[in-house]
């Protein structure tokens, strides 16, 4: 879906995954700093938009995810995992229930996937799962806006703000009483100060919920059955996560950023060190200066030196070892 506000001026079309939508509309920084004031907003309308409607929506989803949701109260947020049957995360959905309908957005190409995955195990329940990317759009407003949502709009309200599920058609509409434009990457460079992980940037083939910090948050560790729960309460109950989410301070002289999937070393052991982990997403922050997340081995010790390629880098830890 390409976003009518990539004419705006200054519009700058991100690339990757985030094609369809503004990578940034000029000044990155500002960007950034007006949604850490809670100004301004994010087109994000390129992500997929998929609901479940019908009587059973919610017992029959509480079946499927990690989450609690069998008494979601219409209104409130909260995100959720899909899992393979070994444990490993094949979707990431973030829900609110309308009270007649339950609205997810995820991420772009995958709501195909996640829809026929979903048509398989209705069986006899009484629900009905549509793809709504066509006709919806997902914008962003950060915490602290006082931007009003329009009234034709579903809103998922988080701690980092709100997302707005609105009529396509409106989308011009709304961006021209919202305030400034923000593009993906000032939002993305929030996201990876807050530590928060994303499918197919964070994750592999073979990432379980614990390596990310997702139990807690899309994760309920106390309910009924779901494919890949066995190894949620294994990992959670007898073992350990084989690799763990760290952020990283990275050497503010460089001047590219390590790219995704870059290897990571210990500093100590040189260039032709054994690799101990990889960057899932890098950024340059407006006060942070350039910061990544990674994907390391959950044994490397929490205060060790690392290079991410070239790049020094100083980590922090977001999931404990």
């Amino acid at each position: 879906m390409k976003s009518p506000l990539l004419s705006l001026p200054g519009a700058v079309p991100a690339e990757g995954v985030d094609e369809g939508v503004a990578a940034h509309y000029g000044d990155l920084f500002r960007e950034q700093r007006a949604l850490a004031d809670g100004t301004g907003f994010v087109d994000l309308s390129h992500r997929g938009v998929v609901t479940v409607t019908g009587d059973d929506r919610l017992s029959w989803l509480h079946l499927l995810l990690t989450q609690h949701v069998s008494d979601l109260p219409a209104g409130q947020a909260t995100e959720a995992l899909i899992l393979s049957a070994n444990g490993h995360i094949e979707h990431a959905l973030y829900l609110v229930d309308d009270g007649t309908s339950v609205w997810a957005h995820v991420e772009p190409g995958t709501q195909e996937a996640l829809i026929a995955y979903l048509e398989s195990m209705k069986f006899f329940y009484r629900v009905e799962v549509a793809d709504r990317t066509a006709d919806t759009a997902v914008v962003h407003l950060p915490a602290g806006s006082i931007a009003q949502a329009p009234a034709s709009a579903v809103v998922r309200e988080t701690p980092y703000g709100r997302d707005l599920f609105l009529p396509r058609e409106e989308l011009e509409g709304f961006a021209a009483e919202a305030g400034p434009a923000a593009g993906i990457l000032a939002h993305e460079a929030l996201r990876v100060e807050q530590h928060r992980p994303r499918l197919g940037f964070e994750t592999d083939h073979r990432t379980i919920p614990h390596e990310l910090g997702w139990i807690g948050t899309a994760v309920h560790l106390q309910k009924g059955c779901y494919r890949g729960q066995e190894t949620v309460a294994r990992v959670q109950n007898l073992g350990k996560p084989p690799r763990r989410l760290v952020f990283l301070h990275l050497d503010g002289s460089e001047v590219h950023l390590p790219p995704n999937g870059a290897e990571i070393r210990l500093a100590d052991d040189g260039p032709d060190g054994r690799k101990i982990g990889f960057v899932t997403t890098s950024v340059r922050h407006h006060e942070l200066g350039p910061v990544a997340l990674a994907l390391v081995k959950r044994n490397v010790p929490v205060d060790a030196r690392l290079t991410a390629e070239d790049t020094a880098a100083a980590q922090e830890t977001v999931v404990e070892p």
